[in-house]
């Protein structure tokens, strides 16, 4: 079922009404959909390399309010749906001191989610139920995700075709070992 979904997703990349296409996958990844845009942007760049930016811009927009619904369904559903389930199994004592310390580093998962291969809607969800500032959430949303599409429109614009199976099999695993270099090296210029 996944790959008949991920073909039909690929499929609209050639419509005539990609952009929007884009747009709405893009929306819908962030909160509840499992494939993720760049399905759709990569072959849309590759088409048309002039509209590179323009593509990733609508991707991050869309992306970032679809994380604002995501966020929306983590703080509206929490005390209908997370907390009775957290009380049954006798979790919702725990639940506070987990906010807090997700809290306290929430800028970073959302950072982490929105380049890794991680699902974004995790954290978009996540950041909702924990009441992760509003603000921080946006902000840390707007630059990871522009730096996840970004960085592979301008891979694609540059390197066109031959770069993509780089950007397929091995993008999500850069960004990923990147994430831990930059981690790593932050816990050791402060406890070193």
């Amino acid at each position: 079922m996944l790959r008949s979904l991920y073909t039909w997703v690929l499929g609209l990349a050639e419509s005539r009404h990609a952009l929007w296409a884009l747009a709405i996958v893009a929306f819908l990844e962030s909160s509840v959909f499992p494939i993720p845009p760049d399905v759709l942007m990569i072959p849309m760049i590759l088409a048309r390399p002039s509209r590179a930016w323009l593509i990733a811009g609508i991707a991050l927009v869309a992306s970032v309010l679809g994380g604002l619904l995501g966020y929306w369904i983590g703080a509206g559903l929490f005390e209908s749906v997370g907390r009775p389930v957290l009380e049954f199994y006798g979790k919702d004592v725990y639940f506070d001191d987990f906010s807090a310390r997700y809290n306290a580093w929430g800028a970073w998962a959302v950072l982490i989610a929105g380049v890794t291969p991680f699902p974004f809607k995790v954290i978009t969800i996540l950041s909702g139920s924990t009441a992760l500032s509003l603000p921080v959430f946006i902000v840390a949303s707007i630059v990871s995700r522009g730096l996840r599409f970004f960085i592979v429109a301008a891979l694609l614009w540059k390197f066109g075709a031959p770069i993509r199976d780089f950007i397929e099999r091995r993008l999500g695993l850069m960004f990923s070992l990147f994430v831990i270099v930059l981690l790593g090296s932050f816990y050791l210029v402060k406890f070193l």
